[in-house]
């Protein structure tokens, strides 16, 4: 996925997740995986949005910076929008991989 701003790689995005899995919390890290196997079978207009969305959560320049109590609130509300937005191209199948690698990821 290439972005004009920014490039969102498989890379770019297991490194922010593994960075901040803990502090960003289990359902942030579900919704950016949602958008990440939704890309695929998306619209070009909701593959904007996905590239969007990813971007922000893996850029290090956010409104609120992610190193603060609670900076992940911005990063939060941008990925759930973006994933309300595109839910028609989240099939069950994208659904059950995110969760089945968060079940990988999080104890609970």
């Amino acid at each position: 996925m290439k972005n004009s701003k920014s490039e969102v790689t498989q890379d770019s995005l297991w490194k922010k997740i593994k960075q901040s899995a803990k502090k960003a919390g289990k359902e942030l890290i579900r919704n950016v995986l949602i958008l990440w196997y939704a890309f695929p079978a998306a619209s070009a207009t909701d593959k904007a949005i996905i590239i969007g969305a990813l971007a922000y959560f893996i850029s290090p320049l956010d409104v609120i910076p992610d190193y603060l109590p609670g900076g992940f609130v911005d990063d939060a509300g941008v990925v759930a929008a973006a994933v309300a937005k595109i839910r028609v191209c989240a099939s069950p199948e994208v659904i059950a991989k995110a969760d089945q690698k968060i079940g990988d990821w999080f104890d609970d």
